[in-house]
């Protein structure tokens, strides 16, 4: 018996913006779901409109398995998680263990194939995509909290903004311009829906 899916469907659990009042819960995942489909927005974006050698799937896979470490140590909050470099470090190492012990609850015929998602390249292009693609989700998250008249996520709002910008890919910029805004739309604002 294998334990690995099971684990990660334990995700629905784990619940998302643990400090702060939401007008409605995110748990982690949906949140992976949507990340998901940012990371693949994105590597199109980046590969069709910029012409950059990217792997859409990779980025996908990447983006989908980002949190599973997460069904064994919870979501740490963000400003506990990035506190210091020192705390950043800890907590980093924690939870590539805790994906190393994941990756022992599956047959060793499959961990070949999962492992370089649990465990990423934090080096390639595809892994600062699906990175991209988390910023984003947590920014939506603000939007729609704002939106619900939730100022709570107004700072985060405007953090998690610069530091899109400052990721410097062109791909979250166009994203950002084209497709952001119709997040502030309702339902009977969008197009296609008169």
């Amino acid at each position: 018996m294998y334990d690995f899916y099971a684990f990660l469907d334990r995700m629905k659990y784990i619940r998302r913006w643990s400090l702060m009042r939401s007008s409605r819960e995110e748990n982690v995942m949906e949140h992976s779901w949507q990340v998901a489909v940012f990371a693949h927005a994105l590597a199109v974006i980046d590969s069709k409109i910029y012409k950059n050698a990217v792997d859409a799937e990779k980025a996908v896979l990447y983006a989908l398995y980002h949190e599973c470490s997460e069904v064994m140590t919870g979501d740490l909050p963000t400003p506990i998680k990035y506190y210091n470099a020192e705390i950043r470090g800890a907590y980093k190492e924690i939870e590539d263990r805790a994906s190393g012990r994941l990756l022992s609850m599956l047959p060793d015929e499959l961990k070949e194939s999962l492992s370089p998602f649990v465990l990423p390249d934090r080096e390639s292009r595809e892994y600062a995509i699906a990175k991209a693609a988390d910023k984003l989700s947590a920014y939506v998250k603000c939007v729609e909290e704002l939106k619900a008249g939730n100022a709570e996520f107004k700072k985060a709002k405007e953090s998690i903004g610069r530091e899109l910008k400052e990721k410097g890919l062109a791909c979250v910029d166009y994203f950002t311009e084209n497709f952001l805004p119709a997040f502030l739309l309702t339902l009977d604002e969008m197009d296609g829906l008169d």
